[in-house]
């Protein structure tokens, strides 16, 4: 931001006047503003840092799976207090020398033992009272993972589970919260990104494929539709290799050509 814009910025306040998204932008005395982007009543230096309160951070990951027919969430145990034994998304708290995102990957790769995960923060889940042992803000991610690549040894040891959606149990805290915002989440950024193909094997079946989607958006789609849509991408490549558990006649394996994809990308273009 250059220094002119900044000063100009500054000499106005924003009074929230609805707890949506409406605002009323007013402007105030330029008398009352510094340099330092601090109003005169109201400066700081260095030492106010000390006496601000101490806050925890932490992050929560909410991890999805597909078993072939419905989007799935691994939840783990809680394996101290508050609210020992109850059902959780797996978290931690941001050590002073990590990134939130480091923190994030840290967490996710001491419960599946993978790396190279996709993730995307989701949001930041602030209540005071969210957290009853104390004042902690949480970061939260989504990541999605193969469940075929996922360690039985890990989940045992976490006494981690995978549960379909709408069977979840109770979650401590605001768990479910951050569970279904990052369920809307899904759903938005599958429209116009691939990142589904996460969920299923290297090499899949159009059904397969199909199957995805209806467990994300959690309703039937047009076969006829969304097979003629997905192979006009031209973003995925047929093998001569076929399926034939679910059918006698069978159905060809396809894999995502993740280089056709990024030429694609940059014209926009809408994924189904």
């Amino acid at each position: 931001m250059q220094p002119l814009f900044l000063l100009w910025a500054l000499s106005w306040q924003v009074t929230y006047i609805s707890p949506v998204d409406k605002i009323l932008i007013q402007p105030i005395e330029e008398s009352n503003v510094i340099e330092t982007g601090y109003t005169k009543s109201s400066p700081m230096d260095i030492s106010t840092y000390k006496s601000q309160d101490r806050i925890l951070v932490a992050v929560d990951c909410i991890i999805f799976g597909f078993d072939g027919k419905q989007l799935q969430a691994l939840l783990i145990k809680r394996g101290f207090e508050p609210e020992k034994g109850k059902w959780s998304l797996m978290g931690g708290f941001v050590n002073k020398d990590e990134s939130v995102e480091s923190a994030a990957t840290r967490v996710l790769n001491q419960l599946t033992g993978l790396t190279n995960i996709y993730m995307e923060q989701l949001c930041c889940f602030g209540d005071v009272n969210r957290d009853s042992a104390g004042r902690v803000v949480s970061v939260a991610y989504y990541a999605l993972i193969n469940i075929a690549d996922y360690s039985e040894q890990l989940q045992h040891n976490h006494e981690a589970r995978w549960f379909a959606l709408h069977k979840m149990p109770v979650l401590i805290f605001d768990h479910k919260q951050m569970v279904m915002k990052a369920k809307e989440r899904l759903q938005q950024k599958v429209v116009n990104h691939p990142i589904g193909f996460e969920l299923l094997p290297e090499k899949f079946t159009l059904p397969q494929l199909q199957n995805l989607y209806e467990a994300i958006y959690e309703g039937p789609i047009d076969k006829r539709n969304f097979t003629r849509k997905i192979l006009s991408l031209s973003i995925l490549n047929k093998l001569s290799e076929k399926e034939k558990e679910s059918s006698r006649k069978g159905a060809f394996y396809y894999v995502f050509d993740r280089n056709k994809y990024s030429k694609l990308e940059h014209d926009g273009m809408k994924f189904i």
